[in-house]
């Protein structure tokens, strides 16, 4: 290969093969037991959500989107849903974008201006991330979930002529565990800060009608915003900005990821308006979610070799500490080859030390099910070691 960018490519795909770190894509699998999606209660293999999506097919002459929404991909269905999100959320409003990471990127890299300081957590999402570098603010990350790191730099940070914003998710995505929320927004509230809550892996999940972990613990009006997304628990595609009109507004005029992205079509609308009909009726799937997770996480504790968290819920993070990642990768497939889909998570996707098995417990999962993968997941730990 005479190209010299195409050997440099080259040589950091080879290094990432050496380290057991290089990624590829593969097929879903089939006729494995599913510890590995994010359909938490099981929407996305919904007949309703499948019946709504085909009347939106019989229901519309156009099947694209057919340009941004500020062109010719507005439709009366669209803001429906905007306004159906706002009302579950408690919120004035909402705005949809294409992908929670469009979402965060949208928000983070429009709303926080020069002067102003952003404070996140060290484990927020590559969304999250990749917005504030999009930004002009100063950021500086705390200590995951520590709230006494959080009011430190929240101290330090106070300035007069700009604001302060302070970014979390409200479950985690790699460790399963919730923010403490109630006391991050009250620091928030002392030092005159904006709090803005990732609730992509709550919405469904927590809340008396799966609005998310914010309603659960009351604290609708000392959020900014929050983001929710719809590729998790709801089943289908795409996210949203929840907040006050006037951030609804802004972010229609300056959020470059809404402005310059087609559309949702028409089928993915309806599914979300499905989605969000049945939400409350999940009430039962989401008791028996939390139950099958504390089943899951106390027999996956009996597997000396892993590490659960204790504070992990629905997403377990099955640590392996001294496992290199070549290790864990050939874990995952001995687990899978046992007929149960959990998949491997390595650096840099989490950092050095924290590689892991995810399993991911369902509200249609069992306990036999769970049983069984503890049962090849030992064995598979005495080969792979």
């Amino acid at each position: 290969m005479s190209n010299p960018l195409l050997q440099r490519l080259t040589q950091h795909l080879e290094q990432r093969e050496v380290s057991g770190t290089r990624r590829r894509l593969t097929l879903p699998a089939t006729g494995l037991v599913d510890f590995a999606s994010n359909d938490y209660l099981g929407l996305a293999r919904s007949p309703e959500l499948r019946a709504a999506m085909q009347e939106a097919l019989t229901e519309t002459d156009v099947l694209g989107s057919t340009g941004a929404r500020l062109l010719t991909g507005n439709s009366a269905a669209a803001e429906a849903l905007e306004q159906r999100i706002a009302a579950f959320h408690h919120a004035e409003a909402a705005l949809l974008f294409n992908s929670g990471y469009a979402a965060n990127l949208g928000f983070f890299s429009a709303v926080p201006r020069r002067d102003d300081v952003i404070l996140y957590d060290e484990a927020s999402h590559a969304s999250v991330k990749d917005g504030i570098r999009a930004s002009f603010a100063t950021a500086y990350s705390f200590r995951h979930n520590d709230a006494a790191d959080l009011r430190r730099l929240l101290a330090k940070s106070v300035t007069a002529t700009g604001a302060l914003f302070v970014a979390v998710e409200a479950v985690y995505s790699m460790g399963g565990d919730a923010c403490p929320l109630v006391e991050f927004a009250s620091a928030c509230q002392e030092h005159g800060a904006h709090l803005v809550v990732d609730e992509a892996h709550s919405l469904g999940v927590y809340g008396p009608q799966g609005e998310g972990l914010v309603t659960a613990l009351g604290l609708d009006a000392q959020v900014l915003a929050r983001i929710v997304t719809f590729g998790k628990a709801l089943g289908g595609q795409g996210a949203a900005v929840v907040g006050p009109a006037v951030l609804h507004d802004y972010l229609l005029n300056f959020s470059r990821p809404f402005i310059y992205t087609t559309a949702l079509p028409a089928v993915t609308i309806a599914a979300l308006q499905a989605g969000y009909k049945l939400l409350p009726s999940l009430a039962e799937a989401r008791t028996r979610l939390f139950h099958l997770s504390a089943y899951a996480q106390s027999q996956l504790a009996t597997v000396t070799q892993v590490q659960v968290p204790a504070e992990s819920r629905v997403i377990l993070p099955l640590r392996l500490p001294h496992f290199s990642p070549i290790q864990v990768r050939a874990l995952a497939a001995a687990v899978q080859a046992a007929g149960f889909d959990v998949r491997a998570i390595v650096p840099p996707t989490v950092p050095a030390g924290q590689q892991c098995l995810r399993v991911i417990v369902h509200s249609y999962n069992s306990e036999t099910e769970i049983d069984d993968l503890v049962v090849a997941l030992r064995q598979a730990c005495e080969v792979c070691v």
